[in-house]
């Protein structure tokens, strides 16, 4: 008899050289949510490797379309773009049929919520958020405005740089990742508090998308790639072959 466990094998211990400390000084806000005991390792269950499954009957025609999908009375202002890559574990198998939300602010790095108070202009016609369900390659991509940066009171005069908040289910809820994606080239990247409290360059590397001349839209879109890496179960032997193996 097989367990849970045996069936679809736990998933792999995080690297924590790659994740920022808990506790930040630098990123003030981050100071009150961290925990003040050590945290405890515990193997994971059943909720942990499973996870919910998701349709593509579930999305709107437009959910991957962030330039169409709040449109009301035109097209939201800014710059064009196209933002795809492939989710894949961290054992370079893709993921199938994942949902990755994505949500962002306009180009003038105001977010359409109350409680943001910065004097840019709120667009009309964008809205933000959007979702996409990656293909069985493990592959998605989504149109939208590219979002602006603005400031924030963790210092005196400390800016956010452009970037669009991530957040992905994959096959089990221990695979659950938030995070946030930034572009090639912008200056306020090295400069940004919540960046320099990950502790690997790689991994700051490894969040910045990188414009893809390959997939421009002509006349229409620029492009940006940007791959994902989540967590892999452990192989397992189970009916003489290795889980995941055709």
């Amino acid at each position: 008899m097989t367990t849970p466990i045996d069936q679809f094998g736990e998933f792999l211990q995080r690297d924590r050289t790659w994740h920022p400390p808990a506790y930040t000084p630098g990123y003030k806000t981050s100071v009150l949510r961290s925990p003040q005991k050590s945290l405890i390792s515990i193997e994971n269950d059943l909720s942990d490797i499973t996870g919910p499954l998701f349709s593509r009957d579930e999305l709107g025609a437009l959910d991957n379309d962030l330039i169409m999908n709040y449109a009301k009375s035109g097209l939201p202002i800014g710059e064009r773009i196209l933002v795809h890559g492939y989710l894949r574990d961290e054992n370079g198998r893709p993921v199938p049929n994942a949902l990755i939300e994505v949500w962002q602010a306009n180009a003038s790095g105001r977010y359409r919520h109350k409680n943001d108070k910065y004097i840019a202009p709120i667009d009309p016609n964008f809205g933000g958020c959007g979702r996409v369900i990656t293909d069985e390659n493990g592959y998605y991509f989504y149109r939208t405005i590219k979002p602006g940066p603005y400031p924030w009171r963790n210092g005196i005069n400390d800016w956010r740089p452009a970037h669009i908040h991530y957040s992905i289910f994959g096959t089990g809820f221990a695979q659950r990742l938030i995070t946030q994606m930034y572009f090639e080239g912008d200056p306020l990247i090295p400069g940004c508090p919540i960046v320099r409290a990950i502790p690997n360059e790689d991994a700051v590397r490894g969040l910045i998308a990188q414009m893809d001349r390959g997939a421009f839209v002509a006349l229409d879109s620029m492009a940006y790639r940007f791959d994902i890496t989540i967590r892999g179960s452990r192989a397992t032997l189970f009916e003489n072959h290795i889980q995941g193996a055709k």
